[in-house]
């Protein structure tokens, strides 16, 4: 059984935007950040049963990014939602940890690499299934495991997901253009091979264009975001505990890895 005091929230952004966060605070001494992606927010099913996950190990922080959950605003494409992330961050250093890890998954991946590359502000990143341009994105809607993500929008683990989108032809830092600007950052990729959302050829470009310490995992059985814990939880979170053990502690040992 996980003990953990669940303390809730908002922070404002430079840009006045309210960001509502849960921070599972279990006295750890370093945080993981989740920043979830397109349609989620920090309380539907999934992300708190990642957060709870998570907890073992860390103090948890989740967030919704602006058009999503309870946070104000209007979903920005990625060309806004880079201050809703650096306020969460800033908050999380205001509690004093020590490290610092964040994990995105698909658009919230992207900016987590954006951030990343412009601020050095976290110890550590896990990019799950992001892109390497939003106008590169896949949408292969004929492939049968997109339905295995329709079915994660009904039912219990689709109660208060949804998104209240703005402009999307703002111009758009490409994470591709930026990647290689995180280092000395450790990134982990993950990607699905069977995303036919986010193809894996991504998180490879992603992976060549960054430089070192990085490490890409592919899973050959894994589809989109999210739905890599939902279907392979303890291996999830085993990645996940693994890489933030070793590059919180500076063991870059085995750390520009492709597998």
């Amino acid at each position: 059984m996980i003990s953990f005091a669940l303390v809730t929230g908002f922070l404002l952004t430079a840009d006045n935007q309210k960001i509502f966060y849960n921070h599972y605070k279990s006295g750890h001494d370093k945080v993981i950040i989740i920043a979830h992606g397109f349609f989620n927010n920090k309380d539907t099913l999934l992300f708190k049963e990642l957060s709870e996950g998570i907890a073992r190990d860390y103090d948890v922080i989740t967030f919704d990014f602006r058009g999503h959950g309870k946070s104000s605003g209007l979903f920005a494409w990625t060309t806004r939602e880079e201050n809703d992330l650096t306020r969460v961050i800033q908050y999380a250093k205001e509690e004093n940890y020590k490290k610092i890890g964040v994990i995105g998954f698909s658009l919230g991946a992207a900016v987590s690499l954006i951030n990343a590359g412009k601020e050095k502000n976290i110890d550590s990143l896990i990019s799950v299934s992001a892109p390497t341009d939003f106008w590169k994105i896949n949408y292969h809607f004929w492939e049968p495991d997109m339905i295995k993500d329709l079915r994660l929008n009904i039912g219990k683990k689709g109660i208060g997901k949804g998104v209240r989108p703005g402009n999307p032809f703002r111009k758009k830092i490409r994470p591709i253009d930026i990647v290689s600007k995180i280092s000395p950052l450790p990134v982990l990729f993950i990607h699905g091979k069977k995303d036919w959302l986010i193809k894996p050829q991504h998180s490879e470009e992603l992976y060549e264009k960054a430089k070192r310490p990085r490490k890409l995992i592919l899973l050959a059985s894994a589809g989109h975001a999210e739905r890599i814990f939902d279907e392979y939880p303890d291996e999830f979170l085993r990645l996940c505990r693994d890489w933030f053990q070793k590059t919180f502690k500076k063991d870059m040992e085995g750390l520009c890895e492709k597998q």
